[in-house]
């Protein structure tokens, strides 16, 4: 009788989709990578649903102080990763994974409303490109060598759609950028050389969407786009979940 019962439990627990099982299933693992003012914490609702759907989800914690330094957390997070990794980045996220996607275990690269510079190119270059009609970042003066958002204009700049509950804890919990991220040139542009994808904004009052399209098309990336401020992790998580989720299914 107790072998009859193990074998109905093996059978019943071989018919569910555990979530071992459905991870196994997933042939590339997401390595997750957050951009300036803010921390890796903000990727938990997107990391919550790509974990469900059976995903090995990493999320890399950048400094933010110098691109050498983030590009290094990232390959270090990537080394981790089980299976060949889709590499996503978020605004300035997306100069760090411009350089760390040359790593050969990066199949895929995701941009989201994310800076993607060319060789010999910073974020400060890609920010100053005159956008006429749209609001440039309400970033303040350089101090002590690292830049902030205006905190009063926080909340309308960087999340509009996000609760303002959220928004003002995110202002008054910002991580400083340093200038040696801001104004640190490329040496590789992994977006020459792979797959790239790319997610525009197209309420975006942080990085302008002209900015974000003139990036995409250069990058020759397949591009989509969503009515969304600055912050679509937090406005739209399952929106960008499905996103990646489909650049992850993508055949090559």
């Amino acid at each position: 009788m107790k072998h009859m019962i193990l074998g109905a439990l093996l059978a019943m627990a071989a018919s569910l989709p555990s979530s071992a099982q459905t991870q196994e299933s997933k042939p590339l693992s997401i390595v997750l990578v957050h951009g300036a003012f803010v921390d890796g914490s903000g990727w938990k609702a997107v990391y919550d649903i790509l974990t469900r759907d059976g995903y090995e989800v990493l999320v890399v914690q950048n400094s933010t102080a110098t691109l050498d330094g983030d590009v290094e957390a990232t390959r270090e997070v990537i080394r981790k990763a089980r299976k060949p990794v889709v590499l996503v980045g978020h605004s300035y996220g997306g100069a760090v994974i411009t350089e760390a996607g040359s790593d050969a275990k990066v199949r895929k690269l995701v941009y989201i409303a994310a800076f993607a510079p060319a060789v010999g190119e910073s974020v400060h270059e890609l920010a100053a490109r005159p956008t006429p009609g749209e609001a440039a970042a309400p970033l303040l003066p350089p101090s002590g060598g690292f830049l902030l958002v205006d905190p009063v204009k926080f909340s309308s700049a960087f999340a509009q759609d996000v609760d303002p509950s959220i928004t003002a804890f995110m202002a008054a919990a910002q991580v400083p950028w340093g200038l040696q991220a801001v104004d640190h040139k490329i040496t590789v542009a992994a977006w020459k050389d792979k797959p790239v994808h790319y997610m525009l904004t197209t309420q975006d009052h942080m990085v302008p969407p002209s900015t974000q399209r003139f990036m995409a098309s250069r990058a020759k990336a397949k591009l989509a786009e969503l009515a969304s401020s600055h912050a679509a992790m937090l406005s739209h998580p399952r929106e960008v979940a499905a996103f990646i989720d489909g650049v992850a299914s993508e055949a090559d």
